[in-house]
């Protein structure tokens, strides 16, 4: 061949046999001809994943348990709380109110010399029961007339004598002396709500044509010495089978101490008739 007539080579690149056993063969099985050393580093790796996780299942069975635990014992806790904490108010209100009484007459016998426990108490109980002997006589009901007397002329004093009498009233024994002539409920303050009050009082409400027999109920507000003043018509009172004690207990608890049925009692139909009649 001449000169002038050589062309330039072109190489081409042959692939490799690698490269044809990559193409050819899948993943899978060049995994399984490895090398026992591949082989191995592999198995270690697995064995080194294994106890991982069983610790970790291990911490997450110790967690749930202490959950349940701590559940448990804190349901437990709350309970024995709930139980124990009205027999702790009860002991210790009783507790504080032996040693108030008792200390009325206490510190007088042990100037004596006399110290006896309780004796204090017994001496102040008895003296309290001569004084409501005393006073439901005419000369005790004198002279305790006497005495407001010259307690309602004083400025300050009044205003608290006057709030406490009237709620020592409500508990009196004597029911021509109650505040609280009885426990009602009132439609108050919109229609489907009501409202546990007391008729202190009753009014007839006269008009041109016609006369309304009111009752009014005083609802407190606020425990029992803060409230509300509403005339409300008799027929629209409601009347519970509660006593006036009992009333006095639910609006001191918050309703704690409701009974769990509350029954009506059944008003007489000529009652408002029988009112006016007695009136003219």
């Amino acid at each position: 061949m001449a000169m002038g007539d050589a062309k330039p080579s072109v190489l081409i690149p042959m692939p490799s046999r690698d490269r044809d056993r990559d193409l050819l063969v899948p993943p899978a099985a060049v995994a399984t001809h490895a090398s026992p050393s591949a082989r191995a580093g592999a198995d270690s790796d697995d064995d080194e994943t294994k106890p991982s996780s069983a610790s970790s299942a291990a911490q997450t069975g110790r967690e749930a348990f202490h959950k349940v635990v701590h559940s448990w014992a804190s349901k437990k806790f709350m309970t024995g709380c709930v139980i124990l904490f009205p027999i702790a108010v009860t002991f210790y209100v009783t507790w504080w109110f032996f040693c108030f009484v008792d200390g009325f007459f206490s510190p007088i016998y042990a100037h004596l010399g006399i110290n006896i426990l309780g004796l204090g108490f017994v001496t102040s109980i008895s003296f309290i029961f001569v004084v409501g002997v005393f006073m439901s006589s005419w000369l005790g009901t004198s002279i305790l007339g006497l005495g407001e007397w010259f307690i309602k002329r004083m400025p300050f004093v009044r205003h608290i004598y006057n709030a406490s009498k009237q709620i020592s009233a409500a508990i009196s024994p004597d029911q021509n002396k109650h505040a609280f002539k009885e426990v009602v409920i009132i439609r108050h303050p919109r229609i489907g709500e009501y409202a546990f009050g007391f008729i202190t009082s009753e009014v007839l409400l006269q008009g041109y044509s016609s006369e309304e027999q009111m009752c009014c109920v005083y609802v407190p507000t606020n425990h029992l010495y803060i409230g509300d003043i509403f005339l409300v018509n008799s027929s629209d009172v409601i009347r519970p089978n509660l006593s006036v004690r009992e009333g006095i207990e639910i609006v001191v608890s918050g309703g704690m101490s409701m009974p769990q049925v509350l029954s009506i009692l059944e008003t007489e139909p000529n009652q408002l008739n029988r009112i006016r009649s007695s009136r003219s």
